[in-house]
C-alpha cells in the first residue's frame, strides 16, 4: 500500500456542494420572503465567492464571511431582512445537504476496504461538516474529520496541517496522500506542508506552473489506480 492515509477535501471533492448550497438558499428564500430566482441567487453567489477568496488569501476570517456574505447580498436586494438570521436559516439547511458526487461513495467503501484509513481535512463551517458527514453515506467509512476552526488554522496555512499530524504521529509525507479539487487551498497547502497531492479536476483546467502537483485526476475512480 503506497498511501495508508489518504486526506480528502470534503466540498467539491466528495460532495457536491454546489447543489447542497443552491437547496439550502432555497429554504433561505421561502423562510424569509425573499424572491428565489437565478438572478438573486447570482447576485448571492458572486459575493460568496468574492469573499471565500479573501478567506483563502488570509484577509477575513470566516466568522466575518459567513455573516457579511448575507449583510451584502441583502443590501445588495433592497432587503431589510436580519442577515443574522438569514445565514443561521442557511447554515442549519446546508448541513441537511447531503449529496455525494459521482463515484465518491463507491471509491471510498474500495479505499476502505483495501485498509487505507480516510479523513476529510476541510475549512467548512465546523457545525455543517459534522452534521453533513452524520446523514452521509461516508459516516462509516471516514476515520476522522479535521475542520479548520478546531485546528486553530485554515488551509492552506502549515499550521493547519501541523494540528492533522499531531493528531495522527504516524502520518509521514511518505505514507499520505491530499486528495481535492482546489489549487488555493487543497494543492497550495499541501505544497506548504510538504505533503504529497492529488488535484482532482474534472473540468480539466489547465495546470498552474507556480505548484507542485504530484497526481491529477479527473474522476474519483482513477484513484484507485494510484494509491
Amino acid at each position: 500500500m503506497k498511501y495508508s492515509y489518504l486526506l480528502f477535501d470534503a466540498d467539491d471533492t466528495l460532495f457536491d456542494f454546489p447543489r447542497a448550497s443552491a437547496r439550502a438558499f432555497s429554504i433561505m428564500c421561502s423562510l424569509h420572503n425573499i424572491p428565489d430566482t437565478p438572478e438573486v441567487y447570482h447576485i448571492y453567489h458572486q459575493i460568496n465567492l468574492e469573499l471565500w477568496a479573501a478567506f483563502d488569501r488570509g484577509e477575513v476570517s470566516k466568522e466575518f464571511v459567513t455573516l457579511e456574505r448575507y449583510v451584502r447580498f441583502l443590501q445588495a436586494i433592497g432587503s431589510n431582512e436580519d442577515p443574522v438570521q438569514c445565514n443561521d436559516d442557511y447554515l442549519s439547511a446546508l448541513g441537511e445537504g447531503v449529496y455525494p458526487l459521482p463515484h465518491a461513495e463507491e471509491v471510498c467503501r474500495t479505499l476502505v476496504e483495501r485498509g487505507h484509513r480516510l479523513y476529510i481535512v476541510t475549512n467548512a463551517v465546523a457545525s455543517v461538516q459534522r452534521s453533513r458527514l452524520r446523514g452521509s453515506v461516508f459516516a462509516r467509512l471516514i476515520t476522522d474529520a479535521f475542520i479548520s476552526e478546531d485546528a486553530g488554522a485554515s488551509k492552506p496555512d502549515p499550521a493547519y496541517y501541523d494540528y492533522v499530524r499531531r493528531c495522527l504521529p504516524e502520518m509521514t509525507a511518505k505514507n499520505c496522500l491530499v486528495i481535492g479539487d482546489s489549487l488555493a487551498t487543497d494543492i497550495r497547502g499541501a505544497n506548504n506542508a510538504g505533503l504529497p497531492c492529488c488535484w482532482f479536476n474534472p473540468g480539466n483546467i489547465p495546470r498552474p506552473a507556480d505548484l507542485r502537483i504530484d497526481y491529477e485526476i479527473a474522476d474519483l475512480r482513477q484513484l484507485l489506480r494510484i494509491v
